[in-house]
């Protein structure tokens, strides 16, 4: 794979939280304009990987590069400010403000620019029914739409989300879906931790597997989906088999 195709790398990444070492030499490729599913199972270091791509957690060695550019030492604050957006397991939303102050709150400086306001509807219309709601009081997928909706506010040229679509109905699953592939549509490069594998392979086009802080498989998401073999020696399921 060419250099110039990775917006994100991830070389050799040692990660450390108190005395307890969580990544163990991790190497990672999220390629421009694509969806990368970051998959494995619980406790495999997956969101440990994306709080340290995102400076929440310092890497102990290795290095971080976006566009090129080393980004391991820098300050989560100046990470976003590159173009990199990232939504937690916990959704991080403030729930004694309205959605309008939340997104207010995610835009750049002049405010809410309409033309970005109207995308984040487009994805999420149920954000623009529930404007002057609290957003304490929304359902969790309204939450979660929150969520995504105040990282896509400002444009970006990465989106990284922890576990979209964890305890969603399916119908609500089947949305995010579509939205997160319609951010795709427009040239946004996606990094995804999902443990539903069925949502992984309808929405992933690279695929990488962590197990005990290293990525211990990479390739196409269709290569791992057509090899139920592959699928049960790395993730423990099959796509047969797996909800």
């Amino acid at each position: 794979m060419a250099d110039g195709d990775a917006l994100l790398r991830l070389e050799d990444v040692h990660t450390d939280i108190g005395r307890y070492r969580i990544l163990h030499g991790v190497d990672l490729e999220v390629r421009r304009g694509r969806v990368t599913m970051l998959l494995g199972r619980n406790g495999a270091g997956k969101t440990t990987t994306l709080r340290t791509i995102m400076g929440l957690w310092h890497a102990r060695q290795g290095r971080i590069l976006f566009a090129g550019r080393p980004i391991e030492g820098l300050a989560t604050p100046d990470i976003a400010r590159l173009g990199v957006a990232y939504v937690p397991e916990n959704m991080g939303i403030f729930g004694k403000l309205t959605v309008r102050e939340n997104l207010l709150l995610a835009s750049g400086p002049k405010g809410l620019a309409q033309e970005r306001l109207e995308r984040v509807f487009a994805c999420f219309p149920a954000l623009k029914t529930k404007w002057d709601a609290a957003a304490g009081l929304l359902s969790g997928g309204q939450k979660q739409m929150l969520a995504i909706g105040r990282a896509i506010v400002e444009p970006r040229q990465l989106l990284v989300v922890d576990e979209p679509t964890k305890g969603l109905s399916p119908a609500m699953v089947e949305h995010f879906i579509a939205a997160l592939l319609a951010l795709k549509e427009e040239q946004t490069t996606l990094l995804l931790v999902e443990q539903n594998f069925r949502v992984a392979q309808q929405m992933g086009d690279d695929v990488a597997v962590m197990d005990q802080g290293r990525i211990v498989h990479r390739g196409p998401m269709q290569a791992l989906v057509g090899d139920e073999e592959l699928q049960q020696r790395l993730l423990g399921l099959s796509l047969g088999a797996a909800g």
